[in-house]
Parts: C-alpha cells; structure tokens; sequence
C-alpha cells in the first residue's frame, strides 16, 4: 500500500545466517548457502532475493503464504438408508489487495515521517480491511536513485517501518505484518528517464520510484 507493499522485501551481520538448513532451495526466491539449501537467520528466518515475490512462497520460509490442502475426508460407513447431505458450506472467496502509495504522499522528501495525509490514506487501507480476515500484510518500501546505496536502503527499510507501525497503531496484530526494504534496486521509472543531476525537475521525475507496495492477503 504506501510508498512501500502485502503482499529479500544488513541485518545478516546483526542476527547471523545459520548454515543449518532443512530443506533444498525450490526457487531463487530465497538465498542459498554452499551447499545449495535454504539459509536461515539465528532466529530461524529465512532471507529472501530481489526475485522473491509472494507467488514464489515456501511453506517452511513463509507458511502463512502457502496454501495447504486439506487433508481427505475419512470415508464414512455406508448407511443403509442414507440421508440427503446438506448442501456444503460456501468455501472463502480468496481475498488480495495491493496498493502502491507514493512517498511523496506519505512523507516529505527524504523523510520517512508519516505525514497526515499518509495516515488518512493509511486510514482507509485499516477500513477496507475489516471485510477481510488476514493473513498477512507485506509492506515493502522503494527509494529513488539519488543517494548511496546503504543509504537508501535505510531510508526504505524506515518508510515500511513506519507503514507497520501506523497500522498495529489501528489495532492490526504485529505478527501479521511483514516489513522490508528494496533501497533504489528496483526502480519503476526507465534507464532513459530523468535523466541529469538532480534538480526539483529530476525529483519530482523520479517520484514514482519513492514508494511503499502494501499487500493485504487473507479472505472475505
């Protein structure tokens, strides 16, 4: 949703990637240690690429983003005069919502402060989402290519961070958010745009690039 997205998206050196892994590496959604196994942090998270996304989901990384089937019905005694089965209950209609907020709506330039009119866009993702039981929101934050690296991968790491916050804020479990940073890696505007040094005309060119993806995934 904001200038970050429900719904990889550092801290290796804080919590230490374990080289124990249990399962092998199904996609390059996921990072890999030497011997080609999913690699996880101390806490037992795993670390996920640039090419993850939430169709690319592991159960043992991200469980509540694997659709599990439901285990066969045990096979009932066949009744001598069987009743009519009652019509099945509705299944839930899958539910998804993903929302790109640019920063500039959210923030003021180089900032990753919630401005007002953030919070009432933020404000109207919460209502929506009362017709929904959640699963899980992925809020993932962009920057814009002007600055360092490291630099604007903090900036983006504090804009989704501020997203989650605002929402817990309005009574949205922790647990149920998920927050990361993609810095300038994945820019939306072209090589061959906004082109020069930087200039208002330059920034304002490259607002699309400062942006918060919010994804909300559950069912109605």
């Amino acid at each position: 949703m904001k200038q970050a997205a429900k719904y990889s998206f550092l801290v290796a050196a804080l919590l230490g990637i374990s080289a124990a892994a249990v399962a092998q590496s199904p996609t390059p959604a996921y990072l890999t240690d030497s011997r080609n196994v999913i690699a996880k942090s101390g806490f037992g998270l795993c670390w996920r690429t640039a090419q993850w996304s939430p169709a690319m989901a592991v159960e043992e990384c991200d469980p509540g983003l694997v659709k599990k089937e439901a285990p066969p019905a045990p096979k009932a005694a066949e009744p001598v005069k069987p009743a009519p089965a009652p019509a099945p209950a509705p299944a839930p209609k899958p539910a998804a919502m993903k929302v790109t907020l640019g920063a500039d709506a959210l923030y003021d330039f180089n900032k990753a402060v919630l401005r007002a009119d953030g919070k009432a866009k933020l404000d109207e993702l919460a209502a929506k989402m009362k017709d929904v039981k959640l699963e899980v929101i992925i809020a993932v934050g962009h920057a814009d290519r002007f600055g360092s690296v490291k630099y604007n991968q903090k900036l983006s790491e504090k804009r989704a961070e501020s997203v989650k916050a605002y929402l817990v804020s309005k009574g949205i479990e922790p647990n149920r958010i998920y927050t990361e940073g993609k810095g300038k890696s994945q820019p939306v505007t072209k090589a061959d745009q906004c082109k020069g040094k930087k200039s208002k005309k330059v920034i304002d060119c490259l607002q699309p690039d400062r942006r918060v993806e919010i994804e909300v995934i559950g069912t109605k």
